[in-house]
């Protein structure tokens, strides 16, 4: 820190002082400055308890015990010139024991706290009466009309905040490992300054930096959403897979005995043969369509479309047999092509499933029918178009 003498143009360092050196103590100073002045932490923060010691079955206490404006926990650690080794310890200890705290424990805790230390009117304040109700104070905090309409403490929320003159090594590296494990931990440097007659405080975060903070942020978001979506579609899979073995017990007590050699998987799809390579009968159950096609998915896409042509010119053939239009996809810009036949529904609901099982089957049956023989016969047309070409 430098002070600037505009007469000179020139800067001058401002002294470095040691809380020691200046008489300055952890509880009497320190912990008082934060509890008044909470914000100097970065963000509101509402003091509800100082030196904690409601833990049972242990005589530790904690220095400040905060809430934020998300309603979670956080412990605030005191140290003056140096943070010691074990400061990340003491504070992980506390926030586990703070973990399994109630709301109604939290509450009595803030309520305690009122009554032990009051708090005044800041200057400037017109309010008429400093309220005393801790939950009403929450409340407020919180911008919540009402203590049920309030969470607090969630799960594993708790967040940890280190407030030292210095950071050991062992203390930093082990704040930069949890923060890559998930723990919300923060360390702030608190240098002191004379200046002149004046003594001056600067309150630095150091851990994580605040533009390192922001990309944390956003890699938080980003993975959240990558494990959202893991779980969604872990849910699909286990979804298609239910009605997959669901279908095949009805499948195979019907006349279509396309899929008796076929076992359920996870896809969203299921396919048995045609006769003709690369030529499955599909069926499609997705959470908002059940569907049946033929697929022409040969390797050569002059193939495949040509079966497709041929079949096209039978079109009206094929769907006086299936009963109804078809969804002819050529699928010009793309090496396959398709015939299909779709229904909108919500697949997911497992207790529309014995229709739509009824209805993939009497569709499948339908298909396999109207299609196989002129598929068979768009087959021999390719041979002779290959002039006698086997493996079709």
């Amino acid at each position: 820190m430098f002070t600037v003498d505009h007469l000179s143009n020139r800067i001058s360092p401002v002294k470095t002082q040691k809380f020691s050196e200046l008489g300055f103590t952890e509880r009497k100073h320190l912990q008082e400055w934060l509890a008044y002045q909470p914000d100097a932490l970065g963000e509101e923060l509402l003091i509800i308890q100082k030196e904690f010691d409601g833990f049972d079955d242990t005589r530790e206490r904690l220095d400040l015990l905060a809430l934020d404006k998300d309603g979670n926990l956080v412990i605030i650690e005191n140290k003056l010139d140096d943070s010691g080794r074990d400061v990340v310890w003491q504070a992980l200890k506390y926030a586990s024991y703070c973990a399994s705290l109630t709301k109604g424990q939290i509450v009595d805790i803030y309520q305690q706290y009122l009554h032990k230390y009051p708090p005044v009117k800041r200057h400037g304040d017109q309010s008429a009466d400093v309220v005393l109700n801790a939950a009403s104070r929450i409340c407020d905090f919180l911008n919540a009309p009402d203590l049920d309409e309030v969470k607090l403490n969630l799960g594993n929320s708790q967040r940890l905040m280190l407030v030292a003159a210095n950071f050991r090594k062992e203390v930093t590296s082990t704040a930069l490992w949890l923060l890559g494990q998930g723990i919300s931990i923060q360390c702030f440097k608190v240098t002191p300054y004379s200046l002149e007659e004046r003594l001056l405080i600067n309150i630095d975060q150091i851990i994580p930096t605040l533009e390192a903070k922001e990309l944390m942020i956003s890699i938080n978001a980003k993975e959240a959403e990558e494990k959202s979506t893991e779980v969604v579609l872990k849910n699909a899979q286990q979804k298609r897979l239910a009605y997959w073995e669901q279908l095949l017990e009805v499948f195979q007590q019907s006349d279509c005995k396309l899929y008796d050699n076929i076992s359920p998987g996870k896809d969203h799809w299921l396919s048995a043969g045609s006769g003709l390579s690369a030529c499955p009968f599909r069926l499609i159950f997705s959470q908002k369509e059940l569907r049946v096609e033929l697929g022409l998915d040969r390797a050569d896409q002059a193939d495949n479309k040509f079966l497709f042509d041929y079949l096209f010119s039978h079109q009206s053939d094929i769907e006086q047999a299936f009963g109804a239009s078809l969804e002819w996809l050529r699928l010009d810009d793309k090496k396959t092509s398709r015939i299909q036949f779709g229904y909108q529904v919500d697949g997911f609901n497992t207790d529309t499933w014995t229709q739509s099982v009824s209805w993939h089957l009497e569709h499948m049956s339908k298909l396999e029918q109207a299609i196989r023989a002129p598929l068979q016969k768009a087959a021999e047309a390719l041979r002779q178009k290959h002039n006698g070409t086997t493996n079709v």
